[in-house]
């Protein structure tokens, strides 16, 4: 396919001053049209936009500019290769998209509604340790809204988090996750969480899955060491600093910035020592030694406004969304510091690339050579080099990425763009990546 050098704006309206996520900044709406491509070209790494899947514009003139009324507001994707298909996780729309992969034919509808029809997917003994207001009587009735997700068990189960139950406008009570069983597409069983849980991570071994609530300061952990999910059991939940003050149930309030600590990114360790978890409203990464099943301290010195952690074999990576910051560590470097008491001093083994105000999600090619990165405010995909954090390219994408995920293959990249007040988003990017190394 021909890249497109020149960028055609389909639309842009008036520019709006936009608080989420704790930054202050103007924005445009843009589209871009399939072709287009990274600039510089024959850059060690090209993209090229290959398809996409929108709710904006149900006449589009390539057969590969999808419409699909499904697509609102996607939050974010997940890619199972070895099932050839990718999950695409609408906010707003209250359903999970599957997708096959390379043909990109959608192939399944998960609607997250719950009602007297699929009360089986939960068990009441989970409910205990988790109040609801009392005028709520039916609390497994609800609508979810799909935020974040994981695979566990070698990508046999995926789980989703729900920003909140649909009779909880402000997100203050518990929330819950659901877990899909990804050979049917069926959910098979909810499990309630504290409120706001959004991002959430399997270890190495699938033994443990980590629920970050954003809206609570903790992590719950969750034995997934059977394969039945009948026998999934809670661990524990783990405080971070402090218990938040409820102090939202008479009016309604934004929990984007009302959510004190705003737990986000989370990472197991490689060997599963440590859990990092993001203080996306506060200052550093916190740790969590899971031998002891205990929070440590918090690793400081780091930019402010952490949102998403990624990690290999070897290093530690984390985008700050208001700042536009990758920044990397050796884990050998990290692990020394943590345990000979560096915790009371702020970390200082630390490389930094700035990729534009807004910086979302990231993702390390399956060499680890290169870090795809969604620059939000900016509308681009920016990829760095992993070995000296260079930016080496960036390509436009429809406003306003924040979610990502990459083929084993290195060969696709998929982007989500979420809506915002001005429009904006209702689409899914694919993209052909070519490495010229």
């Amino acid at each position: 396919m021909e890249c497109l050098k020149t960028v055609y704006v389909v639309q842009t309206i008036c520019l709006v001053i936009l608080s989420a996520a704790f930054s202050s900044s103007s924005y445009s709406q843009t589209r871009f049209p399939i072709g287009t491509c990274s600039e510089p070209a024959n850059s060690e790494v090209e993209l090229t936009l290959s398809h996409r899947f929108q709710a904006f514009n149900p006449k589009p003139t390539s057969r590969t500019d999808v419409y699909d009324k499904h697509i609102v507001s996607p939050k974010s994707v997940n890619i199972l290769d070895r099932k050839k298909k990718f999950y695409i996780h609408a906010l707003e729309d209250q359903t999970t998209r599957v997708y096959t992969l390379y043909d990109f034919i959608p192939i399944a509808t998960i609607h997250h509604s719950f009602n007297e029809s699929n009360q089986h997917l939960f068990n009441e003994g989970d409910l205990q340790g988790f109040d609801f207001p009392k005028e709520i009587r039916q609390v497994n009735h609800f609508h979810g809204k799909p935020v974040e997700s994981c695979f566990s068990h070698n990508g046999k189960f995926l789980w989703v988090t729900y920003y909140r139950r649909s009779f909880d406008k402000n997100a203050v009570s518990p929330s819950a996750v659901c877990i899909i069983d990804t050979d049917t597409d069926q959910i098979v069983r909810v499990m309630p969480t504290a409120p706001l849980p959004k991002m959430i991570s399997c270890s190495p071994d699938s033994k443990t899955i980590a629920i970050t609530n954003w809206g609570d300061n903790s992590v719950t952990l969750i034995n997934t060491s059977s394969s039945n999910p009948a026998d999934f059991s809670y661990i524990k939940t783990i405080v971070i600093d402090r218990k938040p003050a409820n102090k939202f149930n008479q009016s309604e309030v934004n929990r984007d910035s009302n959510c004190d600590n705003c737990l986000r990114g989370t990472v197991f360790s490689p060997e599963g020592k440590y859990l990092f978890v993001a203080k996306m409203g506060g200052n550093g990464i916190a740790v969590i030694d899971l031998a002891t099943n205990n929070y440590v301290g918090t690793v400081t010195g780091l930019k402010s406004n952490i949102r998403h952690i990624i990690c290999n074999n070897e290093e530690l990576y984390w985008s700050t969304n208001k700042g536009g910051y990758i920044q990397k560590i050796r884990l050998s470097d990290l692990q020394y510091y943590i345990e000979h008491d560096g915790l009371n001093t702020p970390l200082t083994a630390i490389q930094t690339v700035d990729v534009g105000e807004g910086v979302r999600t990231i993702v390390l090619d399956p060499t680890s050579k290169y870090i795809f990165a969604a620059a939000n405010n900016d509308s681009k995909v920016i990829v760095v080099r992993a070995s000296d954090l260079s930016v080496v390219a960036s390509c436009s994408v429809d406003s306003y990425p924040v979610g990502m995920d990459i083929s084993e293959d290195g060969h696709w990249l998929i982007t989500t763009s979420q809506e915002r007040e001005n429009g904006g988003g209702r689409c899914v990017c694919v993209f052909n990546v070519r490495y010229n190394q």
